[in-house]
């Protein structure tokens, strides 16, 4: 079965190149970077937003200024589509930020030829993340290799939270934006849980909330994770500099203790595809290396919390 595929979204790009059907991938979104192959097919969508040289608190201030004006952030070339013809489109309807509209892309596919299938991956964890691998593996006829790949992810899982189960469970806070300071949440929480951590801030399952500072101050983390969402770890680091201006900074526990580190949340973290298994592996090596590897040392660097 060939079927021409349509990905406006970076973590479904993974899991079409992961079955084995990148070569059937006619259109990617303009984020698509994983494999770097894809990184050569036509881009589909486009950003309205020249975001690549803004702080993070710009970034947050010119987004909501989009938003409640009821500004679309991103563009859809529609006829790339009708030239491309895609059968299936895969794509989200839950985030505004994260992707083109789901009524932009439905609009879109009422004048392509074919009647291309529209489907909308929403997981809101990690087991939902499989089931997505699953149901793309269905629509592809890749239903094997779907099966065999979530099996492997599942395996790595369960021997994360094996190793990291009878270890102290430290409190952490990850800070998926760093002006405003937002939490992470969907699959983030569960990741740190399985990885040997407490997340007494995030709520599983749940979309990721803007957070008080006070509360942060108060929950005393041990650990922060600096994955603010779409970045890779060299603008992370970047950001961090605007740290020391959050009142008691110095004082927070992982402050103290030299426990802030920023990770690559734009491959491991941020994107709901296979690679969310390597961030849970990440997560306990920085939690637990007593017991865990670092396996992706160029996907972390610790922070100079103090001075940066």
């Amino acid at each position: 079965m060939t079927i021409r595929i349509c990905s406006l979204l970076p973590s479904a790009t993974e899991i079409v190149c992961a079955l084995g059907l990148g070569k059937q991938l006619v259109a990617v979104s303009h984020e698509c970077d994983y494999p770097e192959y894809v990184m050569s097919k036509p881009k589909a969508t486009q950003s309205l937003l020249l975001t690549a040289k803004m702080s993070s608190g710009k970034i947050d201030r010119m987004v909501s200024h989009h938003i409640t004006r009821g500004h679309s952030l991103y563009a859809l070339d529609t006829k790339l589509l009708e030239k491309l013809r895609p059968e299936l489109i895969l794509t989200q309807e839950l985030c505004k930020v994260c992707a083109v509209s789901y009524d932009e892309v439905v609009k879109a596919a009422r004048i392509l030829d074919g009647n291309p299938s529209i489907v909308s991956l929403e997981p809101r964890n990690v087991e939902e993340i499989f089931d997505n691998i699953l149901l793309i593996g269905q629509l592809t006829d890749r239903r094997y290799e779907a099966e065999k790949l979530v099996d492997l992810l599942q395996s790595r899982i369960r021997k994360t939270a094996s190793r990291t189960r009878v270890q102290h469970r430290p409190r952490v806070f990850c800070m998926e934006w760093i002006e405003p300071p937002w939490v992470g949440g969907h699959w983030v929480p569960e990741m740190v849980r399985i990885a040997g951590g407490f997340d007494g801030l995030g709520k599983s399952g749940e979309p990721s909330t803007m957070m008080d500072w006070r509360k942060v101050v108060q929950y005393a983390p041990e650990f922060i994770i600096l994955m603010p969402c779409g970045f890779d770890m060299k603008r992370t680091v970047r950001e961090s500099a605007t740290l020391t201006d959050y009142p008691k900074w110095r004082e927070l526990p992982a402050v103290e203790e030299g426990r802030v580190y920023a990770v690559d949340a734009s491959s491991y973290f941020s994107r709901s595809g296979p690679r969310v298994v390597d961030g849970v592996e990440i997560l306990a090596s920085i939690f637990h290396p007593e017991v865990m590897e670092a396996k992706y040392p160029y996907a972390v660097q610790r922070i100079n919390s103090k001075k940066s």
